[in-house]
């Protein structure tokens, strides 16, 4: 399961009915059973989820005598997923006890009421402890209570084709200090190895947040000093109008397509180029870079109906630089989901300790490894067993130390959004980044209620 997607709007109606459907008879209809609600992977072949909740289920019950767990699972693309979810949690008849909510939309469920502050069982709950202070903000609202445990997080940077790059005459231990660099590496691809993409990076509306979070934020969080948000002036409660960082992490992309380096635009726009980035650029060598996130193996491991047993030695990996090499000298954006209890499940303190059943030590490392995620607690990502369970593991879970979060709050869909519909027009060429980035503007007031700050 990627971590994060875009979110479009649904029109409720259409899928009023397979929501409510979706959870049965509600969870408040028997105070022995926990029902859980998560997202199912649309790939059939994709069990992973299914197979880790089927086994917390098992040992779940074995402990609780007389409980029983309802796995209430809802297959559906990302943006369906969370329309469904939401009309799921409106009624306490079709509301579930326990559902999996997206970092990237968390907020707007807080400030609809739909989710229950959990800091009560939290305070009670010795292993929260373990987690780390950045992922425990992501499911924090702007109350300052916590809405979730998160079960993992992500991390962004730069997978390279080594066969490409001894082709390019690049080196095989290739991390570039800054954008130069990276666009450089390009150039010298585009020019030595004819036939192959140099350069990918996601970009406009059809990709949705992957353009936003993977391709824009990754450049803007890299244009600063990475102390500041340059998107939320949290001390002002307000979102930063443009600025030079936007302008600049906006030439990025325009570079990229204005000079050839990426994919063609048709191809860049569509819709399922994420699919083919995964299996079929990288796979079978098309690709010479591409700015992507932790968990692609997954679905090139055993058992995933892709698998690439060798793309730990096909493929490199390196940091993506600051813009010029400034302090930190890395950047990462990290995202991730939540266990959430609705604040209408019947059940909610069966729910809780399903989650503590799902987080301890050994179930949070069995997680991690088959999800390809990145630890949240601190005793597992020192354990030698889980940054030795897959190749990159240590790699990326060393970039949570330089990474950052979206300020996700109720806001934030449509600001990303307009975020997108700016690289659209500097990836296509209509518009010029200084027409992008007062275009963004005028959206970004629009979408806040006019609280922005100018830069």
């Amino acid at each position: 399961m990627r971590p994060t997607a875009a979110f479009t709007p649904l029109l409720a109606l259409a899928l009023a009915a397979t929501a409510l459907t979706a959870c049965g008879g509600g969870s408040g209809s028997d105070p022995d059973t926990v029902k859980v609600s998560f997202k199912q992977s649309t790939d059939n072949s994709i069990k992973v989820m299914d197979t880790y909740l089927a086994d917390i289920k098992q040992q779940f019950e074995k402990a609780h005598p007389g409980k029983k767990v309802e796995l209430v699972p809802i297959k559906a693309p990302d943006s369906e997923y969370y329309t469904k979810l939401q009309q799921m949690l409106r009624s306490p008849k079709t509301a579930p006890d326990l559902v999996y909510e997206d970092t990237f939309l968390i907020n707007s469920d807080i400030t609809s009421g739909y989710l229950k502050p959990l800091d009560p069982y939290l305070a009670k709950w010795p292993d929260w402890n373990r987690f780390i202070d950045t992922a425990k903000a992501a499911a924090k609202g702007e109350d300052g209570k916590t809405y979730g445990v998160p079960d993992g997080t992500d991390t962004r940077g730069l997978w390279f084709d080594k066969g490409v790059f001894a082709k390019a005459g690049l080196p095989a231990d290739w991390q570039p200090k800054t954008w130069k660099d990276v666009l450089t590496a390009a150039r010298t691809i585009k020019q030595k190895v004819p036939g192959v993409i140099p350069l990918n990076v996601y970009t406009g509306k059809p990709v949705g947040e992957a353009a936003t979070m993977q391709t824009f934020e990754m450049l803007l969080y890299g244009t600063n000093d990475g102390r500041t948000d340059p998107l939320y002036d949290k001390n002002a409660k307000k979102w930063i109008a443009g600025g030079q960082g936007f302008e600049d992490a906006l030439a990025f992309v325009e570079t990229v397509y204005k000079e050839k380096l990426g994919p063609d635009v048709s191809d860049a726009l569509d819709p399922n180029v994420m699919t083919r980035v995964r299996g079929e650029w990288l796979p079978k060598g098309r690709l010479g870079i591409a700015l992507d996130g932790s968990w692609l193996p997954q679905d090139w491991l055993p058992g995933s109906g892709h698998e690439w047993p060798e793309w730990s030695e096909k493929l490199g990996l390196a940091a993506m630089p600051t813009q010029h090499g400034q302090a930190p000298g890395k950047v990462s954006m990290s995202g991730g989901w939540t266990w959430s209890i609705p604040a209408k499940a019947g059940n909610p303190d069966l729910a809780f300790e399903f989650i503590k059943t799902m987080q301890t030590k050994a179930n949070a490392r069995k997680w991690y490894v088959a999800n390809s995620g990145i630890a949240v607690r601190e005793d597992v990502a020192k354990d030698p067993g889980y940054a030795t369970a897959q190749p990159g593991t240590e790699f990326f879970t060393d970039l949570v130390r330089h990474t950052h979060y979206r300020p996700a709050y109720p806001a934030y869909p449509r600001v990303s959004t307009a975020i997108q519909e700016a690289m659209e027009g500097v990836t296509t060429g209509d518009m010029s980044v200084d027409e992008a980035t007062g275009g963004y503007v005028d959206a970004l007031k629009d979408a806040t209620d006019n609280q922005v700050v100018e830069r």
